[in-house]
């Protein structure tokens, strides 16, 4: 069933009048006939309606900043919090010295009201003691969660002077959850800690080999990033630092050597890769390393910012290579998911990027969508002048960065930069909705009660989306595939993660189970109506 107009108006009728006409604008129905679809994001959520979105506590240390694995991160704040932004995402990380590997490790100073009556410096003060005492970290990350922001502890004053006493970085970052709309707010928060505290701050000059390169906004879920390292240094090039999926302080501060930022998540790292063009002259290239295609084009775009005819023809030879071992395997799958049709909706790029990995199976994406993601992520870049600033978005303050006197260099022309432009998404990103097709609806912020009325019209063959609403999704008999940490799968990036997930939608189509679950649809009657007593009025 398509949905028009009337019919989402009627979805909308069941809000109490305020909240539709708020609701209202974060719903499109994509319409390519019209010259501008503007669509509402990275506002509050109304009170009382059941979001997905999570904190800036979240975004700041779950996201970003979390999966640095030689960085001792310390929550401080309750326990709870610690745990929320620790266990939910299966960051991958491994070290050739394994007393510098602390990603599996949950630190907090477990705050109790008596630390929220008398303030918790002095316990954030003793628990980096201990920290250094046991584990001698490379350096120390301090996230704070809300009660911290409350009661006026003073972060940067217990960092500073443990720096002094212990003589390693040790960085505070204020991204109380309350900071913001979503977690939105502390990715950019995250963003200037790390260009303002990490980044130049090694002592390099000069990258250790041809072709350097920095992956931006992949965070190694399921081991994505080292399948996209595979094919990369294969091809020839540098990786000096991923930010920051199985990365570190160490090849952090050193990242201003690169030649070329490549940025996978738009919105939890497009800040950072603004900031290092204008410190250091470095330009980013949006990529995409979700499906097959979709990493052909990034690798070929790559290739041709580099301009090598070597390095181009070596691009080829990886992806002719590639191409005939996993499109038998893809071919297999692709009998079992032809024809079917699914939701995408799922936390900032991955709603844009699975959609392609999708159809490459034959799966059409009816509804897609962010829960945290901005305008921009969706209209693209073009509309960022346009985009009015908040309250609540003011309260990030923007970092202000000015070129390197001893570092900034352009790493090509201007005319070369004008005309790679026109060929490959070189510091732009056109957003998720015009790539969708006519007709499909994109949502920004999708609450619970949306998710049950869009999956009851347009009964979805699956449902990806995070960890908060898959078991409300398979209770209605539809598969989820769970996209923020892969339901312990993957990776799903590059060509082998096309094989993986394919697999695994494969294999959830298949499933058994949902022979024993019953729709409530298939319950009800389609059709409802009743018979007035006393026959008709006219006759």
């Amino acid at each position: 069933m398509a949905i028009n107009q009337k019919v989402l108006e009627e979805l909308l009728n069941q809000y109490p009048s305020k909240v539709k006409r708020n609701r209202k604008k974060h719903i499109i129905i994509k319409d390519s006939a019209l010259a501008r679809q503007e669509i509402e994001a990275n506002t509050r959520t109304i009170p009382g309606i059941i979001t997905n979105r999570g904190c800036a506590f979240a975004g700041c240390k779950g996201v970003v900043l979390g999966p640095l694995k030689d960085v001792i991160h310390i929550v401080h704040g309750p326990i709870g919090c610690a745990f929320y932004t620790w266990g939910a995402r299966r960051n991958k990380a491994k070290s050739e010295d394994p007393t510098k590997n602390f990603i599996n490790y949950c630190v907090s100073t477990d705050m109790q009201e008596s630390d929220i009556v008398f303030g918790g410096e002095k316990k954030l003060a003793r628990m980096i003691d201990e920290v250094m005492e046991i584990f001698k970290p490379n350096a120390i990350f301090i996230s704070a969660t809300c009660p911290v922001g409350l009661i006026g502890d003073d972060l940067q004053a217990v960092a500073k002077a443990a720096q002094e006493k212990h003589g390693i970085p040790i960085l505070a970052f204020n991204c109380e959850g309350y900071k913001g709309v979503s977690q939105s707010a502390g990715h950019h928060i995250a963003n200037n800690g790390l260009m303002e505290g990490v980044i130049g701050q090694g002592d390099w000059e000069e990258a250790p080999g041809k072709y350097p390169i920095n992956i931006l906004g992949e965070y190694n879920i399921g081991g994505d990033s080292w399948e996209v390292e595979r094919i990369l240094k294969e091809i020839g090039y540098t990786v000096i630092a991923v930010m920051t999926g199985d990365g570190s302080y160490e090849e952090l501060k050193n990242a201003h050597v690169a030649e070329l930022n490549l940025v996978q998540c738009h919105r939890s790292i497009n800040y950072i890769a603004d900031m290092l063009e204008t410190k250091y002259g470095t330009p980013w290239l949006k990529v995409n390393f979700i499906g097959v295609q979709a990493t052909i084009d990034s690798l070929r775009n790559m290739a041709l910012y580099f301009g090598d005819p070597a390095l181009i023809q070596k691009t080829e030879e990886v992806i002719a290579r590639e191409l005939a071992r996993v499109e038998p395997i893809l071919g297999q799958y692709k009998k079992i998911c032809q024809g079917k049709t699914a939701f995408c909706f799922v936390g900032g790029s991955r709603g844009h990027h699975y959609q392609g990995l999708y159809a490459e199976l034959g799966i059409e994406t009816v509804l897609a969508g962010y829960e945290f993601a901005h305008r921009d992520d969706y209209e693209g870049r073009d509309v960022i002048p346009e985009i009015k600033l908040d309250a609540d978005t003011k309260n990030i303050p923007d970092l202000h960065v000015t070129p390197d006197e001893r570092r900034f260099r352009l790493k090509i022309s201007p005319e070369r930069m004008e005309e790679l432009k026109k060929k490959i998404p070189l510091r732009n990103y056109k957003g998720m909705n015009i790539e969708m097709k006519d007709g499909s609806i994109i949502v920004d912020d999708l609450n619970h009660f949306e998710t049950e009325e869009f999956i009851r019209l347009l009964k979805p063959d699956i449902f990806s989306s995070g960890i908060k609403d898959k078991y409300v999704v398979q209770k209605m008999g539809i598969p989820s595939k769970q996209l923020h940490s892969y339901d312990y799968s993957g990776p799903y990036a590059g060509f082998n993660g096309a094989v993986n997930f394919a697999r695994d939608i494969a294999m959830a189509f298949t499933s058994p189970t949902w022979n024993f679950i019953t729709p409530p649809w298939k319950n009800e009657p389609l059709l409802e109506g009743t018979i007035a007593e006393g026959g008709c009025s006219e006759c």
